[in-house]
């Protein structure tokens, strides 16, 4: 699917930094929007319905699944996901660029439908480190946690599938990080050709 808009999808583990990553990207990049996705997980702390998810009941996501409106769809720690269909085809094709915040699973199934999606994956720099940032995060039990902590290593197994990978381990640096490949991204011969197509149509490029 050829749209003008990028789309960027960042997976990470539990307790690595990626929402705090991209919220700060957001806060910094005006050109780029964030996609919220759909689940069945119950909100944690100040989140709130429509900003970082929208939340439903299982069987209303179901339905959509049904329905077909979902680009991609999975169960992760036991509560369900996916990605809007038309929600991200209308900013794409508008030329807004997309960034998913995801899991590894719909991040492959997405590749699949935009081949020219960019698949960026955050690790934390140690196994210590990610366990005392769940800890410090106050929001899971200890039994929660022990599934993340378990959880992250099939997570962490899926980052040589990706484009790109970070390491958050000082958050600046991985903030600049993720930036540039955002940046670089959008320099790319193919991405310039779907976002500059007059240009390049005016200059007799392919």
């Amino acid at each position: 699917m050829e749209t003008p808009g990028n789309l960027f999808c960042v997976a990470a583990p539990s307790g690595a930094g990626k929402s705090s990553l991209v919220k700060a990207l957001l806060e910094l990049d005006s050109h780029l929007q964030v996609s919220v996705s759909h689940t069945t997980r119950a909100p944690r702390g100040q989140e709130v319905d429509g900003r970082e998810y929208h939340f439903v009941d299982e069987a209303s996501f179901m339905a959509m699944v049904a329905a077909s409106e979902f680009f991609e769809h999975a169960r992760v720690h036991g509560n369900l996901y996916g990605t809007s269909r038309k929600a991200i085809q209308q900013r794409l094709q508008a030329g807004a660029d997309v960034v998913l915040e995801i899991d590894w699973q719909g991040a492959l199934q997405i590749k699949k439908i935009f081949p020219h999606a960019v698949l960026i994956f955050i690790l934390p720099p140690s196994w210590e480190e990610l366990m005392q940032r769940l800890n410090r995060r106050g929001e899971d039990s200890a039994d929660v946690i022990v599934q993340r902590m378990a959880n992250a290593r099939t997570e962490v197994a899926q980052a040589r599938h990706f484009d790109y990978v970070i390491v958050n381990s000082l958050f600046e640096t991985a903030l600049f990080d993720l930036k540039t490949v955002v940046h670089s991204q959008r320099l790319k011969y193919a991405a310039q050709r779907r976002a500059k197509s007059q240009v390049f149509g005016a200059l007799g490029l392919g």
